[in-house]
């Protein structure tokens, strides 16, 4: 599963819009918008901190 793949997919799993999902993460939502598109990704401490937030939103993915 690709990053994208995984942000929307925990999005939809928690039922939070992408302006909801940002605030959560405390982003923007052009970076949620962002991400979703493919058009970027984070850094290391952003990808640590989405699977983090994940993780205690117990939202599991796929290999």
């Amino acid at each position: 599963m690709t990053f994208r793949e995984k942000v929307k997919f925990a999005r939809l799993q928690l039922f939070l819009s992408q302006e909801k999902f940002a605030k959560e993460l405390n982003v923007s939502f052009a970076t949620i918008n962002r991400w979703e598109r493919g058009l970027c990704e984070p850094n290391y401490e952003g990808q640590k901190a989405f699977h983090d937030f994940c993780e205690k939103n117990h939202v599991k993915f796929e290999d």
